[in-house]
């Protein structure tokens, strides 16, 4: 018997870890690939809404409980970061409401694992959950099998879901993100594929919601993913400050209010695909910049060029009349719109751009066609602020925790931070886990 039994060896997972070992719990943690980290190994900022005011603002659908929670807890554990001896920066701006800390999340990761083994936890590689063990009712802990076939079942007075959501599950995706979600690339690891999810309502777990859209960016068309690296250096963050149309040649969102928001709204277009068109001042200052202070300057139109990418470029305005017909858009609607939009903009009346509302009038232009990216979606298992697993009757399910995005109820077609959320919820459950 174990203090705390965990599955998935990400973020969330390893931050309770580390909590619950030096809380002096045991602690067993199982996950299913050959290495710890998961997507977090990707990332490299923790960050959120800096007041309930705007995280109420961003994000009005979401838990009211989770929302309060991820809020008020978030200082803290950036102040846990630092105290496992990782370096933590200042705090800065992130996206147009944000505010967050850079740190080496692989640096983080490893040394999570590194006190749980160091203080006599076990972390088990290549091993996977079949099923939650129930007594009376309760979570008692889950049969495990190694890669090798071997079975074992630990028992544990907790035990905690963090196995980073179903992303890579096609029928899970298409389930409960988007009938056509599994057009979507995956930029993030492989791994999770729902394992916690299942294991969750196997034994009566609550989840939700539905058509709470995903996490992810716009991404270049007809460009596979080659490495991780690819993840933040094909997003086309830049996307919030360029005119995005759909292939009936229209604008249908604010592109605006950030290229997380546009990459839900694109998937609802036909085919799932759109054109992103920019002018010289878009890609001096955001095309090849950085996104935030500190990450590395990607020239975003360059590398989709290169790549081998839809991309068009244009000396001229009236030079987007002659876009490749193949691509299914009309050049001349698209030119027209642009040049209407402009015009619209210079008299201050720019519709539907609340965070840029400049004409794009300085040539020349940059074209990429663009669809959306998934990172993992925002159903999942309905949790309480103590991090605990809900049963369909609303009330906690004894013995199980879950955390991560592996939860569901949070984020709620908005987003303002996973590894922020993970982290203030991974250290939730290990303090949930603490108590006598």
């Amino acid at each position: 018997m174990v203090d705390l039994l965990i599955l998935g060896g990400g973020m969330s997972g390893l931050t309770a870890g580390a909590q619950a070992v030096r809380n002096g719990l045991s602690v067993v943690v199982a996950e299913v690939s050959a290495d710890v980290g998961g997507s977090a190994r990707f990332a490299g900022y923790a960050w959120t809404a800096p007041s309930h005011e705007v995280m109420d603002q961003q994000n009005p659908h979401g838990n009211a409980a989770l929302k309060r929670a991820l809020v008020d807890r978030f200082a803290d554990g950036i102040e846990w970061i630092r105290s496992v001896g990782v370096e933590v920066k200042d705090a800065q701006r992130m996206l147009s409401f944000g505010r967050g800390h850079q740190f080496d999340t692989n640096h983080y990761i490893d040394t999570c694992r590194r006190r749980i083994t160091d203080d006599g936890g076990e972390v088990l590689l290549r091993t996977e959950a079949e099923r939650l063990l129930i007594e009376d009712g309760a979570v008692v802990g889950a049969q495990l099998q190694s890669a090798d076939g071997e079975r074992r079942q630990v028992r544990a007075r907790w035990t905690l879901l963090a196995t980073g959501g179903f992303q890579g599950d096609l029928p899970l995706r298409n389930a409960h993100v988007h009938p056509h979600a599994d057009r979507m690339q995956l930029r993030s690891n492989p791994n999770s594929r729902g394992g916690g999810y299942r294991l969750a309502t196997q034994v009566g777990a609550a989840t939700g919601h539905e058509n709470a859209g995903f996490y992810g960016h716009l991404i270049p068309s007809e460009i596979p993913f080659a490495d991780p690296a690819d993840f933040v250096d094909l997003s086309l963050y830049y996307s919030e400050h360029a005119l995005l149309f759909n292939l009936d040649n229209e604008r249908f969102c604010d592109e605006t209010l950030g290229d997380h928001l546009t990459t839900m709204a694109l998937l609802d277009q036909p085919e799932g695909r759109g054109l992103l068109v920019a002018d010289a001042r878009v890609r001096r200052d955001w095309i090849a910049g950085s996104y935030v202070e500190g990450a590395p300057a990607v020239d975003k139109f360059a590398l989709a060029s290169k790549r081998g990418g839809r991309v068009g470029f244009a000396e001229t305005l009236g030079e987007l009349a002659y876009l490749p017909e193949e691509w299914g858009y009309s050049g001349k609607a698209i030119r027209d719109a642009v040049e209407q939009f402009n015009k619209l903009a210079a008299a201050g009346q720019a519709p539907d751009r609340a965070l840029d509302p400049f004409a794009l009038d300085e040539p020349p232009y940059y074209v990429i066609e663009t669809v959306p990216a998934i990172t993992f979606p925002f159903h999942g298992v309905l949790i309480d602020d103590q991090a605990r697993v809900l049963g369909t009757d609303g009330q906690p399910i004894a013995g199980l925790l879950a955390a991560g995005c592996d939860t569901g109820g949070l984020w709620n077609r908005a987003y303002a931070g996973g590894i922020a959320t993970a982290l203030v919820f991974g250290l939730t459950a290990a303090r949930t886990a603490s108590r006598p």
